[in-house]
């Protein structure tokens, strides 16, 4: 007999949170070792019931992802009528820098006082490269350019179509399934975009119009590639471990491309100001990648992608409430059929991840 019980006792507890192991004094690498050593000797009497103790440290941990993934959504979510804003103050590539320099700075000091720092291993340095370059730097830089042209929560709408492009690709270049249900749910998805898109919801013949929705297009393009890439190559270090080092190359890029493009700025400096990239960098970036990536630790990857949709849905209502956008039927009616398609495509991997 293991000393942990029964074979179905093991089986239990290594389906349990990984803090709740912690909690009750276990490693998971000692269970899995042991779950092999018993081999096949399954024990046939019922699993004794849980103390309260570990039912009361479930609900926790279970209020808890609940907390951090709000906080991802709101954060990231109201991040981008705050974007709009500082647009108001600021040209859009040195916006997006003197955001990301701060929270750079705040990732390594947070990153240096857990002990989370790491010097990268040469596997890891193309996965640095991927999402420091194609998601914090080129997406946050496309995304604010466009959004000069475009209202914030058409924008943020018009970045989640992300994943919209992501399942094709990973269909094309990693042979992943595309059944019948992750089909229907991009034909919808893209007949929600469609509809945003349409001559009767934007002006075609203004160019400035076209170029910034084709640029927030881009920047949803450079996410879908920056996803498809991770997927097929895995990280030996943890997300937060490469975190410092991402964030540090789109500081030092956002910071070379504001100078190119844009020169030195004429800032007139007002609390208001300081205030907005304070929000930026600290609540948009530093606290909403750290409960991401603590939630993403909680939380199977399909559960954090459906969750995350939450974050147009705040967007979009947020821009309305802060910035006084209207919210026509054609922008409510898109925006529920890219959420919709979205999370329908998405609902068809939940089974295979959990």
């Amino acid at each position: 007999m293991s000393p942990f019980g029964s074979r179905k006792d093991l089986r239990h507890l290594l389906e349990l949170d990984e803090y709740l192991l912690e909690d009750m004094g276990f490693n998971r690498s000692s269970l899995t070792a042991e779950w092999y050593r018993t081999g096949i000797r399954i024990e046939t009497r019922a699993l004794p019931a849980l103390p309260v103790q570990t039912t009361q440290q479930e609900s926790l941990s279970r209020f808890i992802s609940i907390a951090l993934m709000s906080i991802v959504i709101l954060a990231w979510g109201i991040n981008w009528s705050v974007g709009k804003v500082v647009l108001d103050y600021l040209p859009p590539v040195w916006a997006t820098a003197l955001r990301t320099i701060p929270a750079c700075v705040a990732v390594w000091l947070l990153c240096a006082l857990t002990g989370q720092t790491k010097v990268p291993a040469k596997s890891d340095i193309p996965i640095i490269f991927n999402v420091g370059l194609l998601h914090m730097a080129a997406f946050t830089v496309l995304a604010t350019i466009g959004m000069q042209y475009v209202p914030a929560g058409k924008s943020v709408v018009l970045a989640y179509t992300t994943p919209l492009w992501v399942l094709p690709a990973a269909w094309l270049l990693l042979n992943e399934a595309l059944p019948r249900q992750r089909i229907l749910g991009v034909v919808i998805g893209m007949a929600g975009l469609a509809l945003l898109l349409q001559p009767s919801a934007l002006d075609w013949h203004d160019p400035d119009i076209l170029y910034g929705h084709g640029l927030i297009l881009g920047a949803a393009l450079c996410w879908a590639i920056c996803i498809v890439y991770n997927r097929a190559h895995k990280s030996t270090a943890s997300t937060l471990q490469l975190l410092p080092w991402q964030i540090l190359l789109a500081a030092v890029v956002q910071l070379a491309l504001a100078l190119m493009l844009e020169g030195m700025p004429e800032i007139e400096w007002s609390w208001r100001l300081l205030g907005l990239l304070a929000y930026g960098s600290l609540i948009g970036t530093v606290l909403a990648y750290w409960a991401m990536n603590s939630v993403s630790r909680r939380l199977s990857a399909s559960v954090v992608s459906l969750a995350s949709l939450g974050v147009p849905v705040v967007g979009l209502f947020s821009s309305a409430l802060i910035l006084g956008e209207a919210l026509s039927t054609q922008l409510l009616v898109g925006t529920t059929l890219i959420v919709g398609g979205v999370v329908l495509a998405m609902l068809s991997r939940l089974g295979k991840e959990d």
